[in-house]
């Protein structure tokens, strides 16, 4: 291929190249030299090329980055940025409380000013916010993250408020302010009680197996509200039988609440259960059973082909089984890792407190 000179270019040919790079801006010098040969027939070099194009005054020039410090324009970013970081006074964690979720609890669990003692070395809403991390993931004391204070400080806070009944304390108040919103009483006339069988770890702690439910660890107690919120919480272990374990948590919740005069559950209450019950604490205890429980006629002239019986919600019953499935939200709540069955019960005060803690800040 002949190669022409530096001049070579010049002429029509020059139109030619100056309309091929104001079209092909960003093409090399051997696309241009190829494009050039196909509109005109000459064979220029890529030297040749580059000496005519500077000699008119065409430079590549690199793209520069907008820079935005000058104009005070926000470049458009994606994924993760500052925004995404909560701020060190909010939320760490979605389990930590947020601030007007803290305003509702603060006082219960904040020392008094002018009081006596050496000063508290870690904040107190840390604190809460590491044993609701415990609750809602389900980890181990010893392997809380390093943004909380150390783990066996928050475990001698949590034995100390559980020993004081803050967790339950702070479910009470918060449980009589959503009634309260939602248009009933403070207080409860009603309540549902049930249990609920759980295992346990191989931490230790009372335990024993449920023959009917086919499950060796503890079983929680229950006595809700007809909304669902917790009145009373028992463990035992769960070999204990409903009939034997209804007294202590029926016991709690009347003197907790003093207006409770009616009482349902389930069949594992009827007979004995009931009348003691009844008798203990003037209550009335309706007992809601299946209907297969109570028996059916037999029709000796039955169909060929039986109807089939559609799925009946049990009445008041099934706001007790909501309970347990709020509860078992929190990790913790799935199995029982505590030895001591205080603070098993303290999880669940807990568990229902951090949820009407985020119903009441939800809905201002």
């Amino acid at each position: 291929m002949a190669t022409a000179g530096r001049r070579a270019i010049d002429g029509k040919d020059l139109l030619v190249l100056r309309e091929l790079v104001s079209t092909m801006r960003g093409a090399t010098l051997a696309e241009l030299c190829t494009q050039l040969h196909k509109r005109t027939g000459i064979s220029v070099s890529t030297m040749t090329l580059h000496s005519t194009l500077k000699r008119e005054g065409f430079e590549r020039v690199k793209a520069q980055r907008r820079s935005y410090a000058s104009t005070g324009e926000r470049s458009k970013r994606y994924g993760y940025s500052s925004k995404h970081r909560a701020d060190s006074t909010d939320q760490q964690y979605p389990s930590s409380l947020t601030n007007a979720e803290w305003e509702l609890a603060a006082d219960l669990f904040e020392l008094p000013e002018g009081g006596r003692g050496r000063p508290a070395k870690y904040e107190r809403r840390l604190m809460v916010d590491a044993c609701c991390y415990v609750l809602r993931t389900g980890c181990a004391w010893t392997m809380l993250p390093k943004s909380f204070p150390p783990w066996l400080t928050v475990h001698k806070a949590f034995s100390r408020w559980a020993a004081q009944g803050k967790f339950e304390q702070l479910q009470g108040r918060l449980a009589q302010q959503w009634r309260e919103r939602i248009g009933r009483t403070a207080e409860p006339s009603a309540a549902v009680i049930d249990s609920q069988s759980n295992r346990i770890s191989p931490q230790g702690g009372g335990s024993g197996f449920d023959a009917g439910k086919k499950v060796k660890g503890r079983k929680r107690h229950i006595v809700v509200d007809t909304l669902g919120l917790l009145l009373a919480v028992s463990v035992t272990a769960a070999s204990v039988q409903d009939w034997d374990g209804a007294g202590a948590s029926v016991a709690s919740a009347c003197s907790r609440h003093a207006n409770i005069r009616l009482l349902y559950g389930d069949q594992g209450y009827a007979g004995q259960c009931a009348q003691r019950l009844q008798h203990d604490h003037g209550i009335e205890v309706q007992i809601v059973r299946r209907l297969s429980a109570r028996g059916e006629w037999d029709n000796p002239q039955a169909p060929l082909w039986p109807e089939k019986k559609p799925f009946v919600v049990m009445a008041k019953r099934w706001v007790v089984e909501r309970t347990h499935a709020w509860l078992e939200r929190s990790r913790r709540l799935v199995m029982h890792h505590d030895r001591s069955a205080l603070h098993a019960t303290t999880w669940v005060w807990l568990s229902q407190a951090r949820m009407l803690l985020s119903r009441l800040t939800s809905t201002l």
